[in-house]
């Protein structure tokens, strides 16, 4: 219990640090999912471990204490009262900060939505006539593609497959719901921050990727990247591909370069960052519970 129970926090930082080195050197659809999992499974084992330490303060409760000396037994204090407490103040912030993410992902989807309303179910593409030079997938059933007719000017043909090819790669592989499983791991872990950053930028490299094989041409996919950069330069929204990220250059460069290999055995590893702080969380949870029933026997 005494060491378990932090195990998951010390393993979120790792995760911090391996996160975006993972990203820059393995295959964007393989590295998406691993660092995806394991946020997931880190941030649950990290919350849970809050959750422990804040019961680990049940011994030290007034009627618990009165019973177990009435009772002839030791006390045992697996964690100094001020953790217990400052693990309290955490799992509040923690509620809240995930509350939030949910309800921005809820307002997300309704606006999103909202743009696809009144259009028939077999419609995929939705083209709006509007200055602004925007693309966006909106995730449902089915899936549609809106595109302004500004974003359609200011591309070629060839340039124009390459950014329905993207936007399809966004539905079919559903990356929205990878980004969204990666923001909520953040909002209850703050210490995966950037690995939910790193999620947001694989999830863009891998429709950059589908969109070259679809087209046959990286050059091209290249070229779409920043034209579209070029023009949406002036605007403050987001637009197609994700343009306006400061991470496009180095999108580019990598087109213009060979796809990343998959290293199959450092996503073995990622994993298990995620599984370890899940595994020392189920071996404290059973401590604690041995320490309480001793307490309460």
């Amino acid at each position: 219990m005494r060491i378990d129970v932090y195990t998951p926090l010390l393993l979120s930082l790792l995760l911090r640090l391996v996160g975006p080195v993972i990203g820059r050197r393995m295959a964007p659809a393989l590295a998406a999912r691993v660092l995806t999992s394991a946020a997931v499974l880190t941030a649950a084992a990290t919350t849970w471990s809050l959750v422990l330490l804040a019961a680990a303060s049940v011994g030290d409760a007034p009627p618990v204490a009165a019973e177990a000396r009435a009772d002839g037994h030791r006390l045992a204090d697996p964690v100094p009262g001020v953790i217990g407490i400052a693990a309290c103040l955490a799992l509040a912030v923690v509620a809240r900060r995930v509350h939030r993410a949910v309800r921005a992902e809820r307002a997300t989807r309704r606006a999103l939505r909202r743009l696809s309303a009144g259009h028939p179910g077999d419609t995929e593409l939705i083209v709006a006539a509007s200055g602004l030079p925007r693309a966006f997938a909106i995730p449902g059933r089915p899936g549609r593609i809106l595109v302004t007719s500004a974003m359609l000017g200011a591309l070629g043909p060839a340039e124009r497959r390459v950014l329905l090819a993207h936007e399809r790669a966004h539905l079919t592989h559903r990356h929205g719901f990878l980004v969204t499983a990666a923001s909520l791991a953040a909002a209850a872990d703050p210490l995966l921050v950037p690995v939910r950053s790193t999620v947001a930028f694989l999830v863009e490299r891998w429709a950059d990727e589908q969109a070259a094989a679809a087209v046959g041409d990286r050059d091209t996919t290249a070229r779409a990247l920043a034209r579209a950069a070029l023009t949406a330069g002036g605007t403050r929204t987001g637009c197609a591909l994700a343009f306006t990220d400061r991470a496009v250059t180095r999108r580019i460069a990598a087109l213009q370069t060979a796809p990343p290999p998959s290293l199959w055995t450092a996503a073995a590893a990622v994993l298990a960052l995620g599984v370890l702080p899940a595994l020392g969380a189920a071996d404290a949870t059973g401590d604690l519970l041995g320490l309480l029933a001793g307490v309460l026997r």
